[in-house]
């Protein structure tokens, strides 16, 4: 199968050449090393229980071919609905064994085995989907953004919302005008919704013996097993996880990073409940501040977490609650106007009902492509389509990457003081583990 997209100006130029009357194109009629567009894939799934099993349903209009997991008891559902796929508990084992059969890969593990999965299936030359955050440090995110670039491998976050109108809608209302010039988004959400600030757990425990620990911890520095972090608890781990702030801002603050054209924040505050070495606090408030960019003026984007909200804007009235959901949602703020959006862009709305009804009866040129879904997107790209939009390069990884700076300021308890052209903190000396890899034995990018 393909190890490089392919162009729809090569596709139909081949089709043309082999035969003027193929409505469906063989494998072969394309030769060696490309894949037509009626063929399946064949899909390699890493992590496959809980988001997992949702990743793998994603992907079953294809042929789910392998299912990796570390813990087989959490992957049951996966494997039932599956029982022709391989099983395997060590992607590295069935990458090695399974590459010349493989054409894509889904990675919906902990955030700490993210990069090295999906390197590892880039360097086998397979098309790769990962689960926001697309890593768990920076340093991960500026490799596979390379890796992108140097393998042209199709590849994709799952932050779904990039994929959906709603945040389509919110870039083509705000360039139309509709709120004039964005000065600050406000982000919220109900996450944590696991223990964080808390210690590390002493007990000992038996592993399950479904589980296999050692995999399970993969590059991640050794400790006992305990229930405190498998099989869900894990995000509120420095070790493995990203907190809150990793958990949900890849979602919510992606049409603000993509609609106003952000890179590297200059400014990264932060206020926080109190500290702990080990996890991320119960609620967080992080302000960035992106310097002006060409005829885009300097804005701030605000993330809360812990049920932590904004303030309730006066165009709401009194007896309308505020927020209107509190498991997440987005704030824009203009010079002439509000706009409101959930926690993926779904349902924007203008704050005055009366600008909202001239744009919903007006509404501005649909400038952006639409899509069927993410999973859709990305299968197109694997077979020659047009680069998913929250591809590894040009979307995934910058978002990333200025996501995870919320969570170095967090673990600094300082505010940090950015070069916003390349992203280094000038104002403090960064601790190397607080943003590059640094693996066990065995484990590599």
């Amino acid at each position: 199968m393909t190890r490089r997209r392919l162009s729809r100006r090569r596709f139909v130029a081949d089709v043309t050449k082999a035969s003027a009357g193929f409505t469906i194109v063989p494998r072969h009629v394309l030769g060696r090393g490309y894949v037509a567009p009626s063929d399946k894939l064949n899909v390699a799934c890493i992590g496959i229980g809980g988001q997992g099993a949702s990743d793998v349903q994603g992907m079953s209009g294809e042929n789910i071919y392998a299912l990796c997991d570390v813990d087989w008891h959490q992957g049951e559902e996966s494997f039932n609905a599956f029982p022709q796929a391989k099983r395997y508990k060590d992607y590295r084992e069935m990458l090695a064994k399974e590459s010349a059969h493989i054409d894509a890969v889904t990675v919906t593990t902990p955030d700490h085995s993210h990069a090295a999965a999906a390197m590892l299936a880039m360097k086998a030359g397979k098309h790769v989907r990962v689960q926001k955050p697309l890593t768990h440090l920076i340093g991960e995110a500026r490799i596979l953004e390379e890796a992108a670039r140097r393998t042209k491998v199709a590849t994709q976050m799952g932050n779904q919302g990039h994929a959906r109108e709603g945040t389509r809608l919110i870039r083509e209302w705000v360039e139309a005008g509709a709120i004039g010039t964005v000065k600050e988004v406000h982000f919220w959400t109900n996450r944590p919704i696991w223990p964080q600030a808390i210690e590390r757990p002493l007990e000992e425990y038996h592993v399950p013996p479904w589980l296999d620990w050692d995999l399970w911890l993969g590059p991640a520095p050794e400790r006992p097993y305990h229930p405190a972090y498998a099989p869900f608890k894990w995000r509120g781990w420095w070790d493995f996880g990203c907190g809150a702030l990793g958990d949900m801002a890849c979602h919510i603050m992606d049409a603000a990073f993509w609609t106003l054209q952000l890179r590297y924040p200059s400014r990264v505050e932060v206020e926080y409940t109190p500290l702990y070495e080990e996890t991320a606090p119960k609620s967080t408030r992080i302000a960035y501040t992106f310097p002006a960019r060409g005829k885009l003026p300097e804005v701030k984007l605000v993330w809360r977490d812990g049920s932590l909200f904004p303030p309730k804007p006066l165009e709401v009235a009194d007896d309308e609650p505020w927020p209107p959901s509190d498991d997440g949602g987005q704030l824009w703020i203009g010079t002439d106007g509000k706009l409101h959006a959930g926690t993926y862009g779904d349902d924007p709305r203008l704050l005055d009902p009366k600008r909202q009804a001239e744009i919903t009866a007006n509404p501005p040129p649909k400038k952006y492509p639409r899509v069927q879904d993410s999973y859709a997107e990305f299968i197109a790209a694997c077979k020659g389509g047009p680069p998913a939009g929250s591809a590894f390069e040009t979307h995934a990884g910058p978002l990333t990457e200025m996501v995870l700076l919320g969570n170095v300021a967090i673990r600094m308890g300082r505010t940090l003081e950015l070069n916003p052209a390349t992203g280094e903190v000038t104002n403090c000396t960064v601790p190397d583990e607080y943003v590059k890899p640094n693996y066990r034995a065995g484990w590599t990018l």
